[in-house]
Formats: structure tokens, sequence, C-alpha cells
């Protein structure tokens, strides 16, 4: 991001343009939104502009912009479709300490103007960096769709009415009134009696929630999926909105976490294979103790919370504490790497079956049918192999596994790293070794990818055999 977005308060505060043609009067519609003091210099200008002067909206200097009319100013505008007379203006601005911004000349300017959708009070804002201007007005009809005509008149009537809400205590409580008003109450009483009754909605809403007694705190088990913003549900989308904690495994990632409140609370909770990690007791205790304080808590675990992300202990305790709870599903990471190889799970004539098997649990490398998993047709998804490869390669050979078994293996599965790994269960380990795979991975045993990522291995084939 190379452009912070921003807004400005330009109450009574100088703003300067020069130019007198289209350009200036495309940058004028929108600085005459605000209510800046806004003076235009310009030694001849188009019939638009003079008819705002006339109106005493602008101030009309017929004459180029001098170094001291930059005294005092916010921002100013070179809009003169003239490269060296803007470069000049811009240097004016620079020197008398304003902000600059010359028009199509996003190199030199130091800020940019967004597209605006107004519904003042609330104002959207779309800025692309300047790369796509086409881009901004598609999303900016987009919003403008999205976002009814009345929301100004509702955020106004909210505005004015804030600090009787101040009654409230900060949090949950007072975000649920507003959610209420502006989601619910508030747009049926515009329609139905206007601006007044409004106002009288806001008092009576304001009267029952004061009376209301404190909400129960609950948890929301959610899976975020593989990784892929896109590929949440949009219940989970939702959830992530409302939630005031957010209790995330390490293998969430950061696009999913942006889409929590900036006021909630968010704790990474992470469980690390080998290595140091949240105990699942504790866990527990912080889910309930937030419930306790009436938090609406998301608990985020990556892929889905009922494969092997231990939901039934997490549903039991708070079953055993008396909090409310619900499972959100989210996609698993056996479904994301398939479809990221360009694979089905199952097959006419190929498999009737599909496994899903951790490599370990709780007491190490995990035990499993080894002799079925190592019929020719098997189809397994193994979770949290890395560490176990050499592991599963002789536990399968040693019960008759073909050495030449194909495993994909699918490396931060629909991520925008994502990579794919072709190997055979006689090379797996090295092919995870020389691939340096450090992404969560799935191994997708009996499956070939339809491509793969070339790794080199120098491998004595039969002396591995033999092995």
């Amino acid at each position: 991001m190379k452009h912070f977005p921003i807004f400005v308060n330009l109450v009574n505060q100088r703003v300067l343009l020069a130019g007198g043609g289209e350009t200036a009067v495309a940058k004028l519609r929108l600085i005459l939104k605000t209510e800046a003091e806004v003076h235009v210099f310009a030694p001849e200008a188009v019939e638009l502009i003079e008819s705002w002067a006339k109106a005493d909206r602008i101030t009309l200097h017929r004459r180029n912009m001098q170094a001291d009319d930059v005294d005092g100013a916010r921002l100013v505008y070179a809009a003169q479709d003239d490269d060296a007379a803007d470069a000049r203006v811009a240097a004016l601005g620079r020197a008398g300490g304003a902000l600059v911004n010359i028009v199509d000349n996003l190199q030199d300017s130091q800020f940019i103007t967004p597209a605006i959708v107004d519904r003042d009070p609330v104002t959207v804002a779309i800025g692309t960096e300047g790369a796509a201007p086409v881009l901004a007005r598609h999303i900016k009809a987009q919003v403008e769709e999205a976002l009814p005509p009345s929301l100004g008149a509702l955020a106004r009537l909210g505005q004015a009415f804030r600090s009787a809400v101040e009654v409230l205590p900060m949090g949950r409580k007072r975000r649920d009134f507003w959610s209420r008003f502006y989601f619910e109450r508030g747009p049926k009483a515009l329609t139905s009696g206007g601006e007044q009754a409004v106002r009288t909605e806001l008092k009576d809403l304001l009267a029952q929630t004061i009376a209301a007694k404190r909400s129960a705190g609950r948890v929301d088990l959610v899976g975020a999926g593989p990784g892929d913003a896109e590929l949440l549900t949009l219940r989970a989308r939702k959830l992530l909105h409302e939630a005031d904690v957010v209790l995330h495994d390490q293998m969430v990632t950061g696009e999913i976490l942006e889409l929590a409140r900036r006021e909630a609370i968010v704790v990474e909770t992470g469980k690390r294979g080998f290595g140091e990690s949240w105990s699942q007791a504790d866990i527990n205790d912080l889910m309930i103790s937030h419930a306790a304080q009436g938090h609406h808590v998301v608990r985020l675990k990556s892929g889905d919370p009922a494969m092997f992300a231990r939901l039934d202990e997490e549903m039991d305790a708070l079953d055993a504490a008396g909090v409310d709870w619900a499972v959100v599903p989210g996609i698993t990471a056996a479904s994301a790497a398939a479809a990221g190889a360009g694979l089905s799970l199952t097959q006419r004539g190929r498999n009737s079956a599909l496994k899903f098997l951790t490599a370990h649990d709780v007491n190490g490398f995990a035990d499993q049918d080894w002799r079925d998993l190592a019929k020719p047709d098997a189809v397994a998804a193994v979770y949290m192999g890395k560490k176990a490869a050499s592991f599963l390669r002789g536990r399968l050979m040693m019960h008759g596994a073909n050495g030449e078994t194909p495993v994909t293996v699918v490396e931060n599965a629909s991520r925008a790293n994502q990579r794919i790994l072709q190997a055979t269960l006689l090379t797996l380990p090295e092919i995870l070794n020389a691939s340096d795979v450090s992404g969560p991975a799935v191994m997708l045993l009996g499956l070939a990818p339809r491509a793969a990522a070339q790794v080199a291995l120098d491998l004595d084939i039969d002396e591995m055999e033999q092995a």
C-alpha cells in the first residue's frame, strides 16, 4: 500500500486549485462536497466554474497562483493540463507546506483523490493506487447499488443520538443497539413514518436495551478453510465480522484474520506438531472465560473443525461450562489440495472408498490399518505427515505396498504460494526434504497430479529398495 487511506477534516480549511478547464471541474465536483474554503486560480474559466463563483461556492482568482496564495492552505490541486504549469504550482504548494495533487500525475503527487460513494455522513472511498481507474469506477457502481440513499439520513439521525447511547457500556451491548437500529428497526421506521418515526424508534430501542439483561456469551467453532479467504462460507465471514474475540490456530492466514473487526481481541492459540504449543485445556479455559464475560467468541480452525481439530474436546468443555456453541463447517485441506492438483478424490473403477488419516496423534506417530492402505487401489488423504514420511513409507511397504505408488503432495493448498509435488511412496521423504516443504501440506496417497513442480533427486533407487 503506497497511499494510506485517511479522511482529512476540511471544515473552513483553504483548498487551492489551479486550472479553469474541464479537468479542474472534475476535481471541483468532489471538493465542493466538503466544507472547505475553495480558491480557484485561472486567467480564464469555463462557464460552470464561473457559475460556482457567482453563487459564492468558490473564490475565483482570474490569474495564476502565486507563492503567498499558499499560506495556510491544506491541499493544493494542479489541474491546468500543462505539465510545466502544473509543476510550477506543485512546487509552490510544497514550499508552502500544503499537500499537493497533480491531476493525472501519480508519481509527482503527494496524495490522490479516490472514487467516492457519498451517503453523507457515510462516505466510501475507493482507490487503486492509480493502477486501474476503470476497476475503481466498477467497484463504485457496485457500492452505489448496495447502499440505499436512505443510509445517509439514518446515519445523521444516529449521529445526533450518540450522546444518549453513551449510557450503555462500551462493547457488545452498545454494538448490538446500533446493529438493531441500522439494520432492523431504523430502516423500517424511516419507511413507515419518516425521520420523526426514527427519532421515536431510537428512544424506544434505547429504553429496551437498558432494561434488557446482559446477553450471554457464546462460542462458534468455525472452519477457516484451507487459506484462501474466498473459500470461507458466508456464515463464517458474518461471524468473523461480529465476533468480540477470535481465537485462531497458526495456519489461519492473515487475509482471513483481516476480516475480523478492528476492535476484536485476536489471539493465536497455536498447536504445532513436535513444537511449543498451547495446551488444549488452556484453549478451553480461554474460550469459557471470554464467554463468561458475555463475549461472542469465534474459535477459528484451519480447514474444517471436525477434521483432526479436537472438536469433540472443545464441545465437551463448553457443554460442561454451560456455554452455548455452534459448529460452522469449512472446506477441509484434502478437498482444496485435490482441487488444486486437478484431481478427484474418488473415481469409478479406481476407488470406491477414501480414507482421511493423521500421521501422528497425541501418542506420536499414529497407527493405521496398514494392510488395507497398502492395497493397490487404496486412496488416502494424509494430514500432518511431513515429519512422518519415512515412518509412513516403512509401514506401508512392510505390508506390501508398491514403492511406485503415486503420492501427490500439495503445500499451502488454495493459497497464492500453493505448490504441488509429485512423488512415489519410495521417494516421498527425499522429495519432501529436497523441496524444503515448510507450509501446511496434505499428501494424497494413490493419486498422481496432472502437473507438478519437478524436483531433481540424486537417489540410489536399488539401494533404497533393498533397505
